[in-house]
Parts: C-alpha cells; sequence; structure tokens
C-alpha cells in the first residue's frame, strides 16, 4: 500500500452498527498503511547506513 487511506465521506456511515463499519475498515487500513510506512523508513534508514564500499550499493 503506498497511498494513504482516505477517510470515509460524511455520509458514508449508515449509523446503523454495520458490521464491519466504513469506519474499522479504513481505521484498518490506516493502521496497515502506518505500519507499512514505519517498516518503508526503517529500510531506508538502514540503506543509507550502509558503508559506501559495500556491494549492495
Amino acid at each position: 500500500m503506498n497511498h494513504k487511506p482516505t477517510p470515509p465521506g460524511e455520509y458514508d456511515c449508515c449509523e446503523s452498527a454495520c458490521e464491519p463499519c466504513v469506519w474499522d475498515v479504513y481505521y484498518e487500513e490506516l493502521r496497515a498503511w502506518n505500519e507499512a510506512e514505519k517498516q518503508r523508513k526503517l529500510a531506508e534508514a538502514a540503506k543509507d547506513e550502509e558503508p559506501s564500499d559495500s556491494p549492495l550499493r
């Protein structure tokens, strides 16, 4: 996932206690996106810390 999820629109939630609610889906997608961003940033930081003479560069 490379784009941040967008919250449901003003009238997307019917407030009928659906299972799952559009907000439940949004918050789960947002959690997954945040975790993916965290992992991506850690990978970038690790890549930046590699010695310049590393064969991986």
